[in-house]
């Protein structure tokens, strides 16, 4: 394989609201590259339960030669129960291509998608697909997409015909017409003459939008000087770098309209890795560094995805972002403090890979058997080790009790659950080792449901569900002193350590705090942290129900020890045995999880939506316009009154409303809320006990 150049490589993640096609864009990209011999397989739904369902639940990784170029492609999941996916596919690509069903305009996963891509200041290119169905447009989606995203859009093409009759595209910046037919197959022609007058009008706006970021470029257009195609090109590819524009072209995947015109933009335009911004990342010893997009600089890289397959074991998938990478090379996984050799170091391409002796900036690898990784972790050269600074992903909502059917399948349950959750960050799990349950939490109802069909499927584990689980917490209200005194005379030394505390409400989400206010020594200096340990144990069961305590500020302020006898096991006993007697005190309240709820509906629903929102305990923030016929309804709503809402939302609107949410924050049960969750909770824990 010839090598390429680091700026001849490119990389596009596709975003966009499930739905709107951006696998079969994949699907058609690879077509052209004769890597499949059709479209419509979905090539990078690679997973048997996305097959099934036909629907992406992770994202694929794949790349395709163009002309001469490699330009790395990774689809995304259109669904919020999957963030995490998006959003380190996000996070890895410099071009963002946003996938807009042109049926439909402008989706809610599209807009929450494609915020994140503008806050970290990605290049975002907008794709409208489908534009050969029924109902389908662009024009007035054009606003929106600039409004949503805070950029100017600016039209690249113009199609030829509509509909059904959708066959060809204008290039307003060659000012050539592209006429397809079966296959892809495409035709450079004149501009027909029907289309000419509007295809000029189209070009004079697009050249205003895109001088104005080049001050040369707008003197010399004022002054009525004809601009050429390299200038219009360098102008368009000046605004993009500065996230002044984000470029409009159009399609259909189906009929493979478009897709080569995209691929030809995103070379032309797109950012090369060479014109990356740096990136943030801290070293072991706290220095704040850049990490810089060259050859030269030390490895690093970031891994984005990690695979469990049956057959090879783990896959693990980085984007190289310094540095260079070979076969016998050995690196550090900065997170797992794992030093790992590289054996073969592959490259995605179209639906297999292929190997290469060096991968260098740019480049997205494949390796296998890494001992330890996972997505969302650094990859460094052992002599510069360090950790990028990342964006924090959401915290798991929505929690489910397994249990295997066999009793012999407990170690499968547990091995699979750990591979699971090196793949997914918001994805956790548990054992609970004094009921034995093992709980697995995440986004969603439909995050969850798909974790446990990859558990089935992967690790040929049959379980029982339980019921979903609220990750509630407890917390206290009132400030009050505790005291607790552990003696225990045995045989031999025995065991003593005596502290008193004050525990006193903290700010709603600032967590624990805890204070050291000992002086005279009463508690010597290296029992303290035994203190701090067994406070922190204590709360990870209140006095309430059993749940973690948050949001509590607690101060060591007197205690006694004991020459012989005292250990950091018995100030542990005896800061954990003072934390629960002091709770109990503290006026303690079970919290439960608030979140943003957006419901998009038909305008005539808006009313019933309300009214549902307010039986459920929710308070409607607001109602907005979203045109074409439909509305959005914003509102908080605890998480325990929305486990069962989709199914009622499709009732309401007759399936064509839906709904997405947020965590917002934690908030206080009413009193009646509060005793059902106790008496349900013991209910619980008498089952478990059973």
């Amino acid at each position: 394989m010839d090598k390429i150049t680091v700026d001849a490589k490119r990389d596009i993640t596709l975003i966009g609201h499930h739905g709107s096609g951006k696998t079969q864009i994949v699907d058609a990209m690879l077509y052209n590259a004769k890597l499949i011999d059709r479209i419509g397989i979905l090539a990078t739904d690679s997973e048997e339960v996305e097959r099934e369902k036909k629907a992406s639940f992770s994202m694929g990784v794949t790349s395709v030669r163009h002309n001469d170029s490699r330009i790395y492609v990774i689809d995304t999941p259109g669904m919020s129960d999957f963030y995490a996916e998006t959003a380190n596919g996000i996070l890895v690509s410099e071009n963002i291509v946003v996938v807009i069903n042109s049926t439909a305009g402008i989706e809610i996963q599209t807009e929450r998608f494609g915020s994140v891509a503008k806050e970290h200041g990605k290049g975002i290119i907008a794709f409208f697909n489908m534009l050969d169905k029924e109902r389908s447009g662009f024009a007035d989606t054009l606003a929106d997409l600039g409004d949503t995203f805070e950029r100017t859009p600016v039209l690249v093409q113009l199609p030829i015909g509509s509909e059904a009759g959708f066959r060809g595209l204008i290039d307003l910046v060659k000012m050539k017409a592209f006429i397809f037919e079966d296959g892809g197959v495409f035709k450079e022609e004149d501009i027909p003459a029907d289309l000419k007058s509007a295809a000029e009008e189209a070009r004079t706006k697009m050249i205003e939008d895109i001088v104005q970021n080049d001050e040369e470029l707008m003197m010399k257009y004022l002054e009525g000087e004809p601009l050429s195609t390299d200038e219009l090109t360098s102008a368009f590819k000046k605004a993009y770098l500065g996230n002044e524009v984000i470029p409009v072209l159009l399609g259909s995947a189906a009929k493979n309209i478009g897709i080569s015109q995209l691929l030809d933009f995103v070379i032309e335009v797109g950012k090369k890795p060479s014109e990356t911004s740096p990136k943030a990342a801290t070293l072991l010893s706290g220095e704040k560094i850049e990490v810089n997009a060259t050859e030269e600089e030390p490895l690093v890289a970031y891994i984005f995805k990690s695979v469990v397959d049956p057959f090879v074991g783990k896959l693990t998938f980085m984007k190289i972002l310094s540095g260079t990478l070979k076969q016998g090379d050995t690196f550090i996984v900065v997170d797992q403090e794992s030093l790992e050799k590289v054996g073969h170091v592959m490259l995605p391409e179209g639906t297999k890979e292929i190997e290469v002796d060096e991968a260098t900036v740019g480049d997205i690898v494949k390796l296998s058997k890494l001992k330890k990784s996972a997505a969302g972790n650094t990859v460094a050269h052992k002599d510069r080790q360090l950790k990028l600074e990342l964006p924090e992903m959401p915290e798991p909502m929505i929690s489910k009790s397994i249990q295997p059917k066999s009793k012999g399948d407990i170690d499968k349950i547990s091995g699979g659950l750990a591979r699971l959750a090196e793949s997914d960050p918001t994805f956790k799990w548990e054992n609970d080792p004094e009921t034995n349950e093992t709980v697995i939490s995440g986004l969603g109802s439909v995050h969850l449901d798909i974790m446990i069909e990859r558990l089935k499927k992967l690790f040929s584990v049959d379980v029982e569900v339980g019921k979903p689980k609220i990750a509630y917490r407890e917390t206290v209200r009132k400030t009050v002193e505790a005291e607790y005194k552990h003696k225990k005379q045995t045989g031999g030394h025995g065991q003593y350590g005596h502290v008193q505390i004050r525990i006193e409400p903290n700010e709603r989400g600032a967590g624990f705090e805890f204070i050291d206010k000992i002086v005279g020594g009463v508690v010597p200096k290296n029992y303290i942290p035994a203190v701090e340990k067994g406070i922190v144990e204590a709360m990870k069961k209140g006095v309430l129900a059993s749940y973690p305590v948050v949001d509590a500020k607690v101060t060591l302020f007197y205690g006694s020890y004991h020459d012989v006898d005292s250990s950091d096991m018995s100030f542990q006993i005896a800061a954990r045995q003072a934390f629960k007697n002091g709770m109990g005190e503290a006026n303690p309240v079970i919290l439960e999880p608030l979140m943003d709820v957006d419901v998009f509906v038909p305008e005539e629903a808006t009313g019933d939506i309300m009214g549902e929102i307010t039986s459920r305990r929710g308070r409607p923030m607001g109602m907005e316009p979203q045109g074409k016929g439909t509305s959005k309804v914003v509102a908080q709503v605890p998480l325990a009154e929305m486990l069962d809402f989709a199914n009622k939302l499709s009732s309401i609107t007759s399936g064509r409303g839906y709904f997405t949410m947020r965590f917002n924050s934690y908030q206080e049960t009413p009193p009646d809320v509060q005793q059902k969750i106790i008496l349900e909770r013991q209910r619980e824990l008498e089952e478990q006990q059973k």
